[in-house]
């Protein structure tokens, strides 16, 4: 058996950084999943008290989305600039004390605002997660990871109708809202507390070379908003915003309807409900395990490192669109959820490996600043999506708002393909 070569033979004191960095990421993206995953559960209790048609929940359910998504553009360049600690650590404050308003609010314009701040406090989570993997991980060993810290999203809208349904059903949809947001205001603490970031003059020369390895390493650069606004001059910027439109739409349509539409379309019973609904997002939480391994694994094979990330996105993509068509259509219950389990698994896995993709096609100064482009234009796919499957849903059935999301999917899958072609250079 051939021997690892030294350079690749992770180091134990960042091997040790590598462990509490993982834990801690998927610990504040459970949190942060549970909170967006509670408006979901809580749905039919909130609009029987505050009279809510199925368009004006729809408008509701995208209102995190909106602010999420502008937020998205700037804040890529604060991680970049400030680091990851801090800023996801003042996010996770931010973000529960607007979750735990939530419970507090008693109209529709203020559970807008409350659903608004929750957006803009939740925007660092994901950026900083792809800084904090690229600091971390030399670059062939970054699927796995970012698999790891993505299965945190579908494992946290598993549990969300696990635990939160009870705890309604005992007290009321409030304590949701009040009983999540003080979780996070543990999490931050617990945050900058443990996580560091890395100090390249403090490393070894063997930790060195196990983070560069693979890697030209180049003269530092200062990350700005100017270095941002350079990556819209590259068609891979464009090809990854429009790519993750589309899976984030249609994963959407599933988180924020799911439980509607069971009950809905499918005149499922309520108490059945609860588990048809946590078995698709447990499928979520294995895909994006499954796909940072896979994503890895095509990547040694193929003809460079970008064209196996890529690859791997392209093909959940598609699949998403092929399940989510005999999801739509067939008659038994059982079948649809079996259809849309294997969608949401592979919706979770195309996210792994978007945010893969990411740490591969940016400059090393600028991961944050491109992930976060890239999830800006995910999440406007995520605020339209429960605006337009509520209103089509009203207007006709489900079915045609399934249909539409598989059709956005699978021409966002066309942009990762045919623009995400080569990586950004520093330089620019």
């Amino acid at each position: 058996m051939n021997a690892i070569p030294a350079h690749q033979v992770t180091p134990p004191r960042i091997r040790r950084r590598q462990t509490i960095a993982l834990v801690l990421l998927v610990v504040t993206g459970v949190i942060n999943y549970l909170d967006r995953a509670t408006l979901a559960v809580a749905n039919e209790f909130i609009r029987a008290d505050l009279g809510l048609s199925l368009g004006e929940m729809g408008l509701l359910l995208s209102a995190f989305s909106w602010s999420y998504a502008l937020c998205q553009l700037p804040v890529g360049a604060l991680v970049d600039k400030i680091g990851p600690r801090w800023l996801l650590g003042a996010g996770l404050v931010v973000w529960s004390l607007a979750q735990a308003a939530g419970g507090l609010v008693s109209t529709f314009g203020w559970f807008v605002l409350a659903r608004v701040v929750l957006g803009i406090g939740e925007a660092p989570q994901f950026p900083a997660a792809a800084r904090v993997v690229s600091n971390w991980f030399p670059i062939r060993a970054r699927g796995t990871p970012t698999g790891i810290y993505n299965s945190a999203s579908p494992l946290g809208f598993a549990l969300a109708p696990l635990c939160l349904s009870p705890l309604i059903a005992a007290t009321s949809w409030h304590w949701a809202f009040f009983v999540t947001g003080a979780l996070g205001i543990v999490a931050a603490v617990v945050w900058v507390m443990l996580y560091r970031d890395p100090v390249r003059e403090q490393m070894t020369k063997e930790e060195l070379a196990y983070l560069d390895e693979g890697q030209t390493v180049e003269p530092a650069r200062e990350a700005g908003f100017a270095s941002w606004r350079a990556l819209f001059r590259h068609r891979a910027t464009w090809g990854m915003l429009l790519g993750f439109f589309g899976s984030v739409y249609l994963n959407w349509v599933y988180l924020t309807w799911l439980p509607g539409y069971l009950r809905a379309e499918r005149n499922m019973d309520v108490a059945y409900v609860g588990v048809a609904a946590t078995i698709p997002f447990l499928c979520g939480f294995a895909g994006a395990l499954v796909a940072g391994w896979a994503s890895d694994q095509i990547t040694r094979r193929a003809s460079s490192v970008l064209a196996g990330r890529r690859t791997a996105v392209v093909i959940a993509m598609l699949g998403m669109v092929a399940f989510t068509i005999p999801a739509a259509l067939v008659q038994s219950n059982t079948v649809a959820i079996a259809c849309i389990s294997v969608v949401i698994f592979l919706a979770n896995a195309a996210s792994a490996c978007s945010w893969s993709l990411v740490t591969v096609v940016a400059p090393r100064s600028r991961i944050a600043s491109l992930g976060a482009i890239q999830n800006f234009g995910g999440f406007i796919g995520g605020a339209l999506a429960p605006i337009f499957t509520g209103y089509i849903a009203q207007a006709w059935s489900f079915v045609p708002a399934l249909l539409t999301g598989a059709g956005i999917a699978f021409l966002s899958a066309m942009s990762y393909q045919f623009l995400v072609g080569k990586a950004i250079p520093e330089q620019d």
